[in-house]
């Protein structure tokens, strides 16, 4: 019990020696463990009343016997309207719909509208979220400015333009009838919020180049679970291109090490976060394959996840007081106003891109889009917030995209078999 403090003190510098900007060091409440704790007791305070509410309801068997007006808000929200549907055909997402009769120049502008719009959408997104999170608001030659330091309230921003995007989306065009129960999504939006959260606090320690190669690298710990927890069996080229991502991230890391400014130090915290990120993102994805059995749209996802992602932020906020005094920042600058609402206004556009290119195109275009994003993102960081790759570092670089592309390379081309199997035999499982 005496050591915590200790421990907890010791955190951020531990693993490089280095000292973290004094910036960071204000108070206990902008050491991001103890507001990651906080942030959590704010969400309890909400999940805890609503699954108590849930059980209750089961138990009374309400379905069968509730009436009044209340009814019909929560049966939909306890026990959901429909069976599940058939399963999609890969898991996830609808069946793409295939062209019909479309000329190839209208197929090629579409799929350049797509890449056009992802690609503008993530790599302004990208910026904006370095320079919100790394720098200052309000310098002058005499005040040197004050840092944003809630992750929580960016997180509420995103979510909350989400939400109104999903919701008119969904107002204004046909969708299947909604089946599943609404709480479902609660699950899905507490590990969206708590990446999101990771993601952002993780630039207070590490530079975004390297956020985004350790992303890029997340199929790795995916492989060791499923080979540990699932016994799941893999190709050879899934085990050399680990590898090379490894190898890769390796490089870079270390080619970084002499000469690091404080922006690019990467420091224990930073690969915490970085760790927390990647398994609350994976556990995302995963519940949220589970509620594509029932009949749904990815839009309708959208508008689910976030309507629960935007109750448990702005409850959390205003728990904390927090919200008035980011509203209070926002009145202050003026500019950090704008980057916040550009930043929502890309996050959101870049969801409906992400769900039109999968529609159109399928999963491994939409992949190699991406690939190509995270490169230029690493570009135009390194370009506009002066980060420093060695040669060897961009090495690195390239052999962790290159490992990419030939893992949708590979993935593909045993799709493309797998088809052609006769129907006794089945392809070995792939991530």
């Amino acid at each position: 019990r005496f050591c915590l403090p200790f421990v907890l003190a010791s955190l951020p510098t531990m693993a490089t020696g280095e000292e973290i900007p004094p910036a960071l060091q204000d108070s206990w409440g902008d050491f991001w463990l103890f507001r990651f704790f906080v942030n959590a007791a704010g969400y309890a305070s909400i999940v805890v009343p609503g699954f108590l509410l849930i059980q209750y309801f089961k138990r009374r068997n309400y379905l069968e016997t509730g009436r009044g007006i209340c009814f019909p808000v929560i049966k939909s929200c306890v026990f959901g309207s429909e069976v599940k549907s058939v399963h999609q055909e890969d898991g996830s997402l609808p069946p793409r719909a295939e062209p019909t009769e479309s000329s190839t120049a209208r197929q090629v502008f579409k799929l350049l509208f797509c890449a056009a719009g992802l690609q503008a959408s993530y790599l302004t997104w990208g910026v904006l979220q370095e320079r919100v999170m790394t720098r200052t608001y309000g310098a002058t030659e005499t005040d040197p400015g004050e840092k944003f330091k809630d992750s929580q309230f960016l997180v509420f921003m995103n979510r909350i333009l989400a939400f109104t995007v999903a919701g008119l989306y969904c107002a204004l065009t046909k969708q299947p009838r909604h089946g599943a129960p609404m709480y479902k999504y609660s699950f899905a939006s507490l590990s969206n919020i708590l990446s999101s959260w990771c993601q952002y606090e993780a630039l207070k320690y590490i530079s975004f180049p390297t956020q985004v190669l350790a992303k890029a690298s997340k199929v790795i710990p995916v492989m060791m679970m499923g080979k540990l927890v699932s016994r799941k069996s893999y190709e050879y080229w899934e085990y050399l291109t680990a590898a090379l991502i490894s190898v890769g991230v390796s490089m870079f890391l270390l080619s970084s090490a002499p000469n690091r400014h404080v922006s690019t130090v990467t420091t224990f915290s930073g690969i915490v976060l970085l760790a927390g990120y990647i398994i609350f993102d994976s556990f995302t994805s995963n519940w949220q394959d589970a509620l594509f059995t029932y009949k749904m749209s990815p839009v309708q996802m959208m508008f689910g996840v976030n309507v629960f992602s935007c109750l448990f932020t702005v409850g959390s906020l205003l728990e904390q007081g927090a919200l008035l005094e980011s509203l209070r920042f926002m009145a202050r600058h003026s500019e950090f106003t704008a980057h916040a609402v550009l930043l929502s206004v890309c996050s959101a556009c870049g969801q409906l891109f992400i769900f039109y290119t999968i529609n159109q195109f399928g999963a491994a275009v939409f992949t190699i889009i991406m690939t190509l994003r995270q490169a230029f993102a690493i570009l135009l960081s390194c370009l506009i917030y002066g980060h420093t790759v060695t040669v060897v570092g961009g090495l690195g670089v390239a052999v962790v995209f290159m490992a990419l592309f030939l893992r949708v390379y590979a993935r593909s081309r045993m799709k493309k078999r797998s088809k052609k199997l006769p129907p006794g035999e089945t392809p070995v499982q792939k991530v």
